[in-house]
């Protein structure tokens, strides 16, 4: 009850952004799509001390400390969803699986250019995957919110609800419009293990190929359910590691030394 200020703020903001609703904007072949999470992001910056000062710093610090218990929460719900469609998984074709790969392509690409921009571990949560809500609740547990690992991760995090659902369902809609790929496999790639950046990309698809509505969407759900349940484990035993090695390579090969930590030891 000490943080009934704190809540009381987030459900009338999520009241509003489920108000407001989506909304779908025409540019050229590609389809923005604007979800209510997006308004919710922003709205809850707009209560913070440099703004409305609606929330104090105490509050904004137990809100932190609650993202953890939220994303519990959040993958129980996954959890209910799998389960009711394992036969879906199973007939799926295996470049549903293979898709996960992809991971690695982020650690390869991001790890070495964060670090060259001067980031130092931060680059380790912020290019291990898309960083979304599995991803957020790994990093939280397994190096902390609080730590360069979960300033990382939270930080693209929060770049990817703001402006991914955007780039997404443009890119969708060029690559539909201008490249030989099929629709269905485009809708195959739009689960990444976001839930606004699916519907934003399959939503682009769909008014482009409103006779395959139907499809576009099975395609992108259960590609996007795959992704929820073995996205964390591709991070756990395949892209932390890779973006641990890849950081204490980078860091080596600009700075000529260690990573401190590495050092240390």
């Amino acid at each position: 009850m000490k943080n009934i200020k704190l809540h009381l703020t987030v459900l009338a903001l999520v009241i509003i952004a489920e108000f407001i609703g989506p909304f779908k904007y025409q540019i050229g072949v590609g389809t923005i799509v604007l979800l209510p999470m997006l308004y919710a992001l922003i709205l809850g910056i707009l209560t913070t001390p440099k703004f409305l000062k609606i929330s104090k710093e105490k509050e904004m610090d137990d809100a932190g400390s609650l993202i953890g218990i939220t994303l519990m929460l959040l993958m129980a719900k996954y959890g209910t969803t799998i389960g009711p469609n394992i036969p879906v998984i199973i007939r799926s074709s295996p470049a549903l699986i293979l898709q996960e790969f992809g991971n690695i392509g982020t650690v390869l690409l991001g790890v070495p250019i964060a670090v060259l921009l001067g980031l130092k571990r931060e680059s380790i949560g912020a290019a291990h995957s898309i960083s979304r809500e599995p991803n957020v609740a790994y990093i939280g547990e397994e190096y902390g919110l609080d730590s360069p690992e979960g300033e990382g991760v939270l930080s693209v995090y929060i770049i990817g609800t703001v402006f991914g659902t955007i780039f997404i369902g443009v890119l969708a809609s060029v690559l539909a419009a201008y490249t030989p790929f099929h629709p269905y496999a485009l809708a195959m790639a739009s689960g990444v293990g976001s839930a606004s950046m699916m519907t934003a990309s399959v939503g682009s698809l769909t008014a482009m190929f409103p006779e395959m509505a139907t499809e576009l969407q099975a395609f992108g759900a259960s590609s996007n359910l795959l992704s929820g349940l073995d996205g964390l484990y591709m991070s756990i035993w395949i892209a932390i590691p890779l973006a641990e090695w890849m950081y204490r390579k980078s860091y080596r090969l600009k700075y000529g030394v260690l990573p401190p930590e590495e050092e240390k030891k």
